[in-house]
């Protein structure tokens, strides 16, 4: 058998996080490990107990979310953490800024339990989460606030049918939806996403919507 998943939790509403870790606990595959009720806290045990992944709010008190999981997986840092961020999207302003503070997944609070658990065992295995429904109203809210970088489309090192693949990843198609729109496997759209990644030097899909719109590729 493999190790369980190790998870850390931290939401400032004791019912919420309550309820998250007893989800969580009665999986066969997984553990709770740590539960804390702010940022700074969760940095601070995340760094003494090394979770699998960080289930993580975003409005919390002394250090938020943002913050946190900047300190946690953001650029620079030595051993990054695998930060699923659970949030009520609606309502958040601030669910742009966690993405690029180095999220792994987003998940809507009013999501049932068994998405929840799909989104970390997804995040721990390495993938990122981004639900297609939230990638398009995450780009629909906040594509204008992604400043363009230098250079053209031209510039970006993919093949045409790289650079479709990731066009349609920016749009917020999985990758059932990219094989059926071209046409070909998921094994097959797999290994596409998997050189796009390598060769932009990106470590998941959520990067890569940003990469697209600061690209100009979409807008």
């Amino acid at each position: 058998m493999t190790d369980p998943v190790r998870v850390l939790v931290a939401d400032d509403q004791a019912l919420i996080r309550a309820g998250f870790a007893t989800i969580i606990d009665a999986q066969p595959d997984m553990a709770v490990v740590g539960e804390c009720a702010d940022g700074r806290a969760a940095v601070d045990l995340a760094g003494r107990l090394n979770p699998d992944v960080v289930v993580m709010d975003v409005r919390m008190p002394v250090s938020d979310g943002i913050e946190a999981t900047r300190r946690l997986a953001g650029a620079g840092v030595p051993r990054p953490a695998k930060v699923l961020v659970v949030t009520t999207f609606n309502l958040d302003e601030y669910v742009y800024e966690a993405l690029r503070a180095g999220a792994s997944g987003f998940l809507l609070k009013d999501a049932p339990p068994a998405q929840l658990l799909h989104g970390i065992r997804t995040v721990a295995a390495g993938a990122a989460l981004l639900a297609p429904e939230v990638t398009r109203q995450l780009v629909g809210r906040y594509a204008a606030r992604i400043r363009p970088a230098a250079g053209t489309p031209d510039d970006i090192p993919l093949t045409p049918r790289e650079r479709e693949v990731l066009h349609l990843i920016a749009d917020g198609l999985s990758n059932a939806e990219i094989a059926a729109a071209l046409v070909i496997s998921q094994e097959t759209v797999k290994t596409y996403v998997s050189r796009i990644l390598t060769k932009l030097d990106l470590r998941d899909r959520v990067q890569a919507v940003v990469y697209a719109y600061r690209r100009g590729l979409v807008s």
